[in-house]
């Protein structure tokens, strides 16, 4: 495919120096609520095997001379960030230069596999008096939705472009052992989703989440009739060019849907749905699939427990990547599964080591990139916060706090 063919749009702003990564400010004082989170800092690095260097020399951790390294640049700022938001603030210094690092990703890979551990038990039980509750405005309803997903998927498709392989693909892919060439991943990826729901020449299909367009396309090349839906207006448009009428593609909210299906794929769109959502979700899957029908569903994961004591806080991602997203559990997919719906889920495979492969590939094509990114308005503390994005999801997957699966299910025939 051709990457000339995108369009530049930003998301929520026409000026890219005005947008919210531009806004984020001075540190805020606050100083009891600053030593606090010094000390906590202090005592969560203790025993990680990370270098800590702050200005003026001190260091901190436990890691020796190979260590992930992190150097503190402003320790005022980056105190006062973490302790007026930690969830907020320790991204936000990242973007503020308040500190640095030569590999993000390796270095909170440590902090990442001790998340729950890195604050005391006693003071995790005070999360809900600290910690500021999610926005009323970013709720996944219709209108929520739409305005969310257009934040982020709308905010320009050569930004994407500059990171993303030739497929556009903005989803994890699927790695073998001596392969790592990211398109053929992801074209991997997309055949084993399409083959858990079972598409052939004349399978009628609907794609739950649309992207730029390759799944659509290759389902089409297996002969199915192939229905898409997007909120992203920039998506749909660069969707409709690639596929030259051979799919139908929808700016439309899964729950609008009304046809009928002998399969349905939704790859990574349930992190945008929400636990508010999910069960909504999963009917309009059933609703949706004829009986003998099937579903390939690819979903980024998280622990059980830890989904259940984060879900009501608002953090660094929800402020500036993915406003309304929300990481689901194994646990809970099935629950909703079993409990509101006929269908059952017959396989399931997960691969989060390619997650943190495909994210290592899409960091380094950006900062490779970053020129082509610059030209088009976007300045510095844009870069920062898309390299951190990118460096923290990869920790996720690294230290296997996060995992990706691609699960099976089906609808059994009535009897």
């Amino acid at each position: 495919m051709h990457l000339s063919a995108t369009t530049s749009t930003l998301s929520h702003q026409d000026d890219p120096a005005t947008s919210i990564w531009d806004a984020i400010g001075p540190p805020p004082h606050s100083p009891l609520r600053a030593r606090a989170a010094k000390a906590l800092f202090r005592r969560a690095v203790s025993d990680l095997p990370v270098r800590i260097v702050l200005a003026g020399g001190e260091r901190i951790g436990a890691g020796g001379p190979g260590a992930p390294l992190m150097r503190v640049e402003n320790p005022h700022a980056f105190f006062h960030r973490l302790g007026a938001d930690s969830k907020i603030g320790f991204g936000e210094s990242y973007m503020a230069g308040d500190w640095t690092s030569p590999d993000p990703a390796a270095l909170l890979t440590p902090f990442a596999a001790r998340m729950d551990t890195l604050v005391p038990r006693p003071l995790q039980s005070l999360r809900r008096w600290v910690d500021p509750p999610r926005l009323a405005a970013e709720r996944n309803t219709p209108s929520g939705s739409r305005r969310n997903i257009q934040r982020h998927y709308d905010l320009s498709n050569e930004v994407f472009a500059v990171f993303l392989d030739e497929t556009m693909t903005y989803s994890s892919a699927l790695f073998e052992p001596g392969v790592d060439d990211l398109a053929e991943a992801q074209r991997r990826k997309i055949d084993r989703v399409l083959d858990l729901a079972g598409v052939r020449s004349g399978t009628r299909l609907l794609e739950i989440g649309t992207g730029w367009g390759e799944l659509a396309a290759r389902a089409v090349e297996r002969g199915a009739q192939v229905t898409t839906l997007t909120l992203s207006r920039e998506q749909q448009r660069f969707a409709e060019q690639r596929l030259a009428g051979s799919a139908e593609v929808l700016l439309r909210d899964y729950r609008d849907e009304r046809g009928s299906y002998d399969a349905v794929v939704s790859v990574e769109m349930i992190e945008a749905v929400g636990s508010e959502y999910w069960a909504a979700y999963f009917h309009a899957l059933d609703r949706l699939l004829v009986p003998g029908g099937r579903i390939g569903l690819q979903a980024i994961t998280m622990p059980n427990d830890r989904m259940l004591a984060t879900r009501r806080s608002r953090t660094w991602i929800h402020k500036y990547v993915f406003p309304g997203g929300e990481l689901p559990s194994l646990p809970a997919i099935e629950h909703h599964v079993r409990s509101g719906t006929g269908l059952r889920l017959s396989e399931r495979h997960a691969f989060g080591p390619s997650y943190a492969e495909t994210l290592h590939l899409w960091r380094t094509r950006f900062l490779d990139g970053w020129d082509r990114v610059a030209a088009l308005g976007f300045s510095g503390t844009f870069r920062r916060m898309w390299e951190f994005y990118l460096a923290y999801s990869e920790a996720g997957f690294r230290s296997g706090y996060l995992d990706v699966w691609q699960l099976g299910l089906t609808k059994p025939h009535r009897r």
